[in-house]
């Protein structure tokens, strides 16, 4: 097949897939004198929007085609035209060792999930423990959160199959290259998400599909002899001459093991403190902490498409921004959310923490972001591997208090902050955070270098979204758990000084999202896969 790239076409000739292949043949034709007939297929590689002059978007493509008369075409030498290359495949050695016992997997998140496919593929019939809800549970029980107010932890969005990920935009943008990350895509489109994430340039699936998509994988994980328990929290792990030989599960079973894939997440909090406990290597790590903030979406639209703004082939805008501060200190948006919502993300009782989702056609009235500002392990005051965990726990719960005890979020708008006053009523954004708000000014939860360098980004991050300052957007408070605040150390065999413990993933510190969690829990998969044989009953 030969690769074509550059290819250029105008918003109306895109408006759905079919036109675009249309219209994208009809160029190549023009553009290189190749016969229409001689045409046999074409395929998208890549897609993405041009919108670096407003007067001017346009979407940019690479696309593979099957020609008859290929050595002619390719002999004219044209630029854009190469050979497609040949996509590797996933080859794994498989190794001899004889397991004695099956692997098991701490966490159904990102991690989990395809460390678990990938062993199951493999013959390992892995025995994954998720301490939350499979997803039709935990839909349930956040729901009854709302209505009742009545916390429990399996209500929580950050715990339970598909982890924190599942309720999030479920985008799969990274910037690591990496053969796995097409894995990845090839099985979440073979399990349900939709064909064009192998090929946007920003690929995201929405939370509303993607809980299918996860359950459908987990499905094909015990139909390959794999096993997914929930409500199974390890709680103690036991350790012999220095190697794993069984975990702990709700503090009574025990499950016998030599080797188990460690992917938590950032936010189990009671596992870091049992990890800690058992003297498994643990250090600080840098994080950041902010707010949500809330714009009307048709607001980011305009600043970022002009005229062609809401033309229904482009969707709803986004935005990515960064700031440095004379303070040293830097601010940035993250996990920003088109069309979308702002949510409960409370882990533990008492306590407030933010977050933002989609759901795949981003078509709610607000676009959010994480607006955060980096914390370094200097801030906490304390050399305790787990003192990051106590200084977003101090804000989580002060701003539950300032909020009203009632998992209330602290809200603020951008103009009253800016101004240092409290907000009293609301403007043209309404806010979706739910249970529900109380305003509260984010200087009585923050300390000012932290206020001061968000003030000083939303002024900056206004010249380059027109309207990012607008009076009446909504801050809301507290986004604390955008990244692990602790790394469980592992050697380059992605192994915890403590034989058969590999820690993995966004929890201990070795990937920042859902592509760079799922690769990092294959690459660790790939340690038991490389030195043993698939397990035999």
């Amino acid at each position: 097949m030969l690769r074509i790239i550059d290819l250029k076409l105008s918003l109306d000739k895109a408006i759905n897939h079919d036109s675009e292949l249309f219209h994208l043949k009809k160029l190549i034709v023009r553009t290189f004198n190749i016969s229409e007939t001689s045409i046999l297929s074409i395929k998208l590689y890549k897609k993405a929007i041009d919108a670096r002059k407003k007067e001017q978007i346009h979407f940019v493509y690479s696309v593979d085609i099957e020609v008859k008369n290929e050595g002619m075409i390719f002999a004219k030498g044209h630029r854009q035209i190469s050979v497609t290359p040949h996509i590797k495949s996933l080859d794994i050695p498989v190794g001899t060792q004889k397991l004695k016992y099956r692997p098991v997997i701490i966490g159904f998140g990102p991690s989990g999930i395809f460390s678990a496919l990938l062993l199951a593929k493999k013959g390992y019939r892995p025995i994954v423990l998720e301490r939350g809800l499979d997803v039709d549970q935990r839909h349930e029980q956040m729901d009854h959160f709302l209505k009742t107010l009545h916390f429990s932890e399996n209500a929580s969005i950050l715990f339970g199959e598909g982890g924190a990920g599942t309720y999030s935009d479920g985008k799969l943008t990274t910037l690591i290259s990496d053969i796995r990350c097409r894995f990845v895509l090839e099985e979440l489109v073979s399990h349900g998400a939709p064909e064009e994430i192998m090929y946007i340039n920003k690929p995201h699936v929405g939370t509303d599909l993607l809980r299918g998509v996860i359950k459908n994988i987990r499905q094909d994980i015990i139909k390959m002899g794999g096993e997914v328990r929930f409500n199974a929290c390890v709680t103690d792990l036991v350790i012999h001459n220095n190697h794993l030989t069984k975990v702990i599960i709700n503090h009574k079973e025990e499950l016998l093991t030599n080797h188990c894939l460690l992917g938590i997440g950032h936010s189990a909090r009671d596992t870091f403190k049992m990890l800690y406990d058992n003297q498994i290597p643990l250090s600080q790590k840098p994080f950041a902490i902010g707010v949500r903030i809330e714009h009307p979406q048709a607001l980011i639209n305009q600043s970022q498409y002009g005229v062609y703004a809401n033309h229904p082939s482009l969707g709803a805008a986004d935005y990515k921004l960064s700031y440095h501060s004379q303070n040293n200190r830097s601010a940035y948006t993250f996990c920003m959310c088109p069309g979308g919502y702002v949510v409960c993300a409370t882990s533990e009782a008492l306590g407030v923490v933010t977050n933002g989702m989609s759901e795949s056609k981003r078509d709610s009235k607000n676009a959010n972001s994480a607006l955060l500002v980096n914390i370094n392990p200097e801030d906490f005051k304390s050399n305790h591997p787990l003192a990051g965990i106590d200084y977003q726990r101090h804000y989580e719960q002060l701003a539950f208090k300032l909020a009203g005890s009632n998992y209330n979020a602290p809200i603020q708008k951008v103009g009253d902050f800016l101004n240092d006053r409290l907000s009293t009523s609301l403007g043209v954004v309404i806010p979706s955070y739910k249970p529900g708000y109380t305003f509260v000014k984010m200087t009585d939860i923050y300390p000012k270098f932290i206020t001061n360098t968000m003030k000083e980004a939303i002024l900056d991050f206004n010249q380059k979204i027109k309207g990012f300052a607008l009076d009446d957007a909504i801050m809301t408070g507290v986004e604390t758990r955008s990244s692990s605040p602790v790394r469980i150390t592992r050697d380059d065999n992605h192994q915890s000084s403590i034989r058969g413990l590999y820690p993995m993933g966004e929890g201990a510190g070795y990937a920042g999202g859902i592509m760079s969690a799922s690769v990092d829990g294959m690459k660790t998969a790939e340690q038991i896969i490389t030195n043993f044989a698939p397990f035999d009953l």
